[in-house]
């Protein structure tokens, strides 16, 4: 395994353990975090520097899902890896479930993430969450 496809999932794994601050320091200082478009948390895209990734992404993740996210492969193209996989939970405000595919792609330079991209089901994690916004009103 590269160097590189050990710090991806390292950042998978860290995120399933909880482990915000161990995802977020192999983050560049610079990093620019874009989450898929029309995804609910695409709305501050981009995300830059780990503050912004933390805080404003997956601060608001952890409060609204209970959330496994769940590498399946990982395609080593150098400074570049690709992870697919699923996104398995379930939305806190209304018990809904997700089970979605995504595409994760991050660039990385010297030991670090300096960008990610994310391609996913956004239609079903917004139709999730929508159950739970009619609900609400």
């Amino acid at each position: 395994m590269s160097r590189n496809v050990a710090l991806v999932r390292s950042l998978y794994e860290s995120f399933a353990a909880g482990d915000l601050a161990a995802l977020l320091g192999a983050l560049s200082p610079s990093v620019v975090w874009n989450e898929a478009e029309n995804f609910p948390y695409a709305d501050r895209n981009p995300y830059c520097g780990p503050e912004a990734v933390g805080e404003g992404l997956f601060a608001r993740i952890a409060a609204d899902w209970d959330l496994a996210v769940l590498p399946a492969e990982y395609i080593d193209a150098g400074d570049t890896i690709v992870a697919l996989g699923r996104f398995k939970g379930r939305f806190r405000a209304n018990g809904e479930a997700l089970d979605a595919q995504f595409a994760h792609v991050f660039r990385i330079r010297d030991g670090k993430v300096v960008g990610f991209d994310e391609y996913a089901d956004t239609l079903q994690a917004a139709r999730v969450m929508a159950t739970a916004l009619v609900a609400a009103a």
